[in-house]
């Protein structure tokens, strides 16, 4: 059986590869996530906002690759869960980590890796196969999330009630953090190409 061929990530490129830099880039894309996480803009009725979160979670996927892309999002779930004010609006602990949004903060996990996946086999260098990649990542990130909204919260019982709240409000936002994920990843490489060349 042959192996099967795994590209080299932009930040595998851009930084050599060592256990300290590793653990450097995940840390950097979990508090990259943290930040993110601050731009908020509050859904009426709903208990999850839009926020920037999704953008780094594909980015972190794409740049770092599977493994650590889902890494940086489990530190970024365990540093909310420790306490530290890394969620929306500042909020933190293990009731956060575990409550409405927690659905979302798995998804994240699963999300990076499946998009670091993508991008190991080069679907993150042009805007045609990035594309499809971010696409499959926030559809992952709304199955754990909506799932979770459906489970934990009482006051939603049907399927239509958690898509209302938890997928429909943020198709838009989402689709222009996509097209600019898939934008920005396949222009870093070209940069990154022609100063190697």
């Amino acid at each position: 059986m042959q192996p099967v061929y795994r590209a080299p990530t932009i930040a595998r490129v851009v930084v050599p590869k060592s256990a300290i830099t590793t653990a450097i880039l995940m840390v950097g894309f979990a508090l990259f996530t943290a930040l993110a996480a601050q731009i908020v803009i509050p859904i009426p009725g709903s208990p999850v906002p839009i926020t920037g979160q999704t953008f780094a979670v594909l980015l972190a996927g794409a740049a770092l690759g599977a493994n650590a892309g889902a890494g940086s999002q489990l530190i970024y779930w365990a540093m909310g869960a420790a306490g530290l004010p890394f969620y929306n609006n500042a909020t933190g602990g293990w009731e956060a980590a575990t409550g409405a949004t927690a659905g979302y903060l798995v998804g994240f996990i699963v999300a990076a890796w499946v998009v670091g996946y993508l991008a190991e086999r080069g679907k993150d260098r042009t805007i045609d196969s990035a594309l499809p990649a971010f696409l499959a990542g926030s559809t992952i990130i709304y199955v754990f999330g909506v799932t979770w909204l459906l489970v934990s919260v009482a006051s939603i019982s049907t399927l239509s009630q958690a898509l209302t709240i938890g997928f429909f409000p943020f198709v838009i936002g989402d689709a222009v953090k996509i097209l600019a994920a898939a934008l920005l990843l396949p222009a870093a490489w070209k940069i990154v190409d022609r100063l190697r060349d």
